[in-house]
């Protein structure tokens, strides 16, 4: 299995607010796709979860916005595993364009959640496989600057 996800789009017209560059919520959007795709990455497919009733649920996000991103702009997510249990997994996705300027990030926790139930459950078997083949490349990787932010006005 490839260690390296990356997800790819492009902003749309539909996502460019009144200050020209994408809206604060598509950013979101993105990262949501991404997501997506990570979950499949891992071996969660459509077939999957419909066949297993299980997913992973988003429990936890923060975004930081750190350039703009235009009309038709290409964007390229990237992940980083910083953490990871049986059950949950403190993902890093860093967007950014065809340059390698870094747009945006969001770190984010995930929760392998059985449907059936309503309730968090371990990883499937091959999920879970496929988790640890990619966290024993990860786990040594320096944390990127954004991850554990805390938002908050600095006091003098």
């Amino acid at each position: 299995m490839n260690t390296t996800f990356s997800f790819k789009s492009e902003v749309i017209q539909e996502w460019v607010d009144y200050n020209g560059h994408m809206n604060d919520a598509a950013y979101a959007s993105v990262f949501s796709c991404a997501v997506d795709s990570l979950m499949e990455f891992f071996g969660l497919t459509k077939e999957v979860i419909e066949n297993e009733k299980y997913t992973l649920f988003t429990l936890e996000t923060h975004l930081c916005y750190l350039n703009e991103a235009h009309l038709g702009e290409e964007l390229h997510v990237n992940l980083q595993l910083l953490d990871v249990d049986s059950k949950r997994l403190h993902v890093f996705f860093t967007m950014k364009n065809t340059n390698e300027v870094v747009i945006s990030t969001s770190e984010q926790m995930l929760m392998g959640m059985d449907q059936e139930i309503g309730k968090p459950a371990p990883f499937l078997p091959h999920v879970n496989d496929n988790i640890n083949h990619v966290w024993k490349n990860h786990q040594l990787k320096e944390k990127p600057k954004q991850a554990g932010r805390v938002i908050g006005i600095k006091k003098k």
